[in-house]
């Protein structure tokens, strides 16, 4: 068991200040919510403003009667009103921007409308549609929402992070998760320099929506460093620092500020990385990783959702992770943290050692398969995080006729003969009717994950690896596709969204208050997700490989709880839990949008 927390200095006495509010001083919902506001002071903040929902009495109290329209309305009437305003429009961007312009009026409101039907606004507020409204931002700028850290400003990062949690009315040991990025890499676009505060906003969005992580207990940030997308520098209305990128001590330095900040001033938060470029991202992660609980998405959750993905195959298959052979296109950020993941647990949960491990997967990026050569010279040359999977040249060479100086994906699937097909490329089109149909020859059940989005950049058509493999295909996407219809059957699509797992396990791991976020918490992650899938536990090929997105809150839960036992299997709580309690204390903690009683702080 984890030693219980001991107890601080309150907000006040710390910080020399008196709430405005007590909103979010508990993690779930506080019946009560004690206010120092009044007037349009409310209504002007997200957290508190209750709209046309206020009742008479809030009203006297609050001086809002001459405010608000006469009628009073309940959130249900709210969110049907909602309903209605959001089909009346037609472009996804313009549902994202109403979208955005709800959160930063009322927070309950937004998110009772956006918990009414999860699978399908999910895609306007995330990927695809976010990843537009970010390379528009500076231009579709309504307000800021989030904190900017700046580098020509580095010697104010502690002051601004602080406060900008106090001006939400918390301290920074009210803070329960961080999300940051430096917008180096943003979901499928690229350096998008400031507007990668959005993706901050919007992972936060999916914590509380996914996995009840109060909206009040958290921080989205952008790290500034500049930004090397040309377009960006030459726009005129662009509102991010005009400088090339950072980079080497002057970039470390930075960021090491701002993580120093973290861990002294905001102890309790799990800090969570977003979209940084592949230079920075593992080498970030392995930095801080053993200090402190911390998680990076594109590299962790990818890894981690592809991983419940694959388990759930096998629990149909009866087969085993170490029987499997990897091929993975696409050696970046996402690719390499795949085959980390893999690799690792085959390590960790088949007791192989890092070398077998390894050559059980297959790493090609743009100029092929990586080999050991490339780092001699040329045009390319691999990343230490690559060189792991590199291949023996002597090992090439034995396969006889290859027409190009490095195998390229079609060479691989005819002399490795994968079972498993990944697809990390951002290449449309990659995993061709030959590739695939080569690979099915010799595999029974083929796994094929076109993961690259959004959409456009698929490796390939969950319809036409169905067509290609004669029905064997097991396929799971990084982006939504519809039900493919082959021959009699309908099969589901599953999407690898990593939402399915970073809101569940930064939830556990806020829960019992983790030292660190280890591999075996990620494992304890996957594995209670594949046991949600409805077609493991159907034993029907034909379901979903992962759970469905409205069912997001449970499957959290789940997730949740796995963590938590891990973490107090490893005694990496830092709060203390019994076993038996820890789901009751998972759903005790989520947050739910309903609107509390207010009273007037005296």
């Amino acid at each position: 068991m984890g030693n219980v927390e001991s107890k601080s200095l309150s907000g006040e006495q710390q910080y020399g200040i008196r709430k405005l509010h007590t909103y979010g001083d508990s993690p779930g919902n506080s019946t009560v919510v004690k206010i120092f506001l009044t007037g349009q002071a409310i209504l002007n903040q997200p957290l508190l403003n209750k709209g046309s929902a206020f009742t008479k009495r809030e009203r006297e109290l609050f001086n809002l009667c001459s405010l608000l329209p006469y009628q009073v309305n309940s959130l249900e009437e709210q969110t049907n009103r909602v309903q209605e305003q959001f089909e009346q429009l037609k472009k996804p961007i313009l549902k994202n921007e109403m979208m955005q312009i709800i959160h930063d009026q009322n927070e309950t409101l937004f998110y009772s409308f956006v918990l009414r039907d999860l699978k399908r606004i999910l895609p306007i507020i995330y990927t695809p549609t976010e990843g537009e409204y970010i390379s528009k931002y500076s231009q579709m700028f309504h307000r800021p929402r989030g904190v900017y850290l700046n580098f020509p400003e580095s010697e104010k990062i502690e002051h601004t992070l602080i406060e900008a949690a106090l001006q939400n009315g918390m301290t920074p040991n009210d803070i329960d998760v961080i999300v940051v990025t430096d917008s180096e890499q943003i979901l499928g676009i690229g350096d998008q320099g400031v507007g990668g505060i959005a993706i901050s906003t919007a992972k936060l969005v999916l914590y509380t929506a996914m996995a009840g992580i109060n909206p009040a207990r958290v921080l989205p940030v952008v790290l500034d460093v500049g930004t090397n997308n040309k377009d960006l520098l030459e726009d005129p209305l662009y509102l991010g620092w005009r400088h090339e990128r950072i980079r080497g001590n002057e970039y470390d330095a930075f960021v090491d500020q701002f993580v120093g900040c973290v861990r002294t001033q905001f102890k309790r938060a799990f800090l969570h990385w977003e979209d940084f470029g592949v230079d920075n991202a593992r080498r970030l992660l392995l930095q801080y990783r053993p200090t402190m609980s911390t998680f990076n998405d594109d590299i962790q959750g990818t890894g981690a959702v592809t991983l419940a993905t694959l388990l759930a195959i096998l629990k149909i298959t009866g087969d085993t992770m170490e029987n499997q052979k990897f091929v993975v296109f696409g050696s970046g950020t996402a690719g390499i943290g795949i085959a980390d993941q893999i690799r690792t647990y085959l390590q960790v949960k088949k007791g192989l050692s890092q070398e077998e491990a390894a050559k059980r997967i297959w790493c090609l990026d743009r100029p092929g398969l990586l080999t050991q050569d490339m780092a001699q010279g040329g045009d390319y040359r691999i990343t230490n995080q690559q060189r792991v999977y590199a291949r023996h040249p002597d090992e090439i060479k034995s396969w006889g006729d290859i027409k190009t100086k490095h195998p390229q994906l079609l060479d691989v699937v005819k002399h490795v003969k994968p079972t498993v097909l990944i697809g990390c490329s951002t290449v449309p089109g990659a995993f061709t009717e030959e590739i695939v149909k080569t690979m099915a020859e010799d595999c029974e059940n083929p796994i094929i994950f076109p993961l690259s989005n959004p959409t456009h950049l698929h490796e390939a058509k969950p319809a036409d690896l169905f067509d290609w493999t004669d029905g064997k295909v097991f396929v799971a996407t990084g982006s939504p596709f519809e039900p493919v219809q082959y021959k009699d059957k309908t099969y589901e699509i599953a999407e690898c969204n990593n939402s399915f797992v970073f809101p569940g396990i930064g939830l556990g791991c806020v829960v019992c208050r983790t030292k660190h976020c280890t591999d075996q918490m990620i494992f304890a992650a996957a594995n209670a997700i594949s046991e949600c899938s409805p077609s493991t536990q159907s034993k029907d090929r034909t379901r979903s490989l992962l759970p469905d997105i409205n069912d997001a809150r449970n499957v959290s839960i789940k997730v949740a709880t796995a963590v938590i036992e891990q973490a107090i299997e490893q005694s990496e709580n830092r709060h203390e839990l019994l076993i038996e309690d820890t789901e009751k204390t998972v759903r005790e903690f989520m947050w739910e949008p309903k609107y509390s009683e207010y009273e007037l702080m005296q």
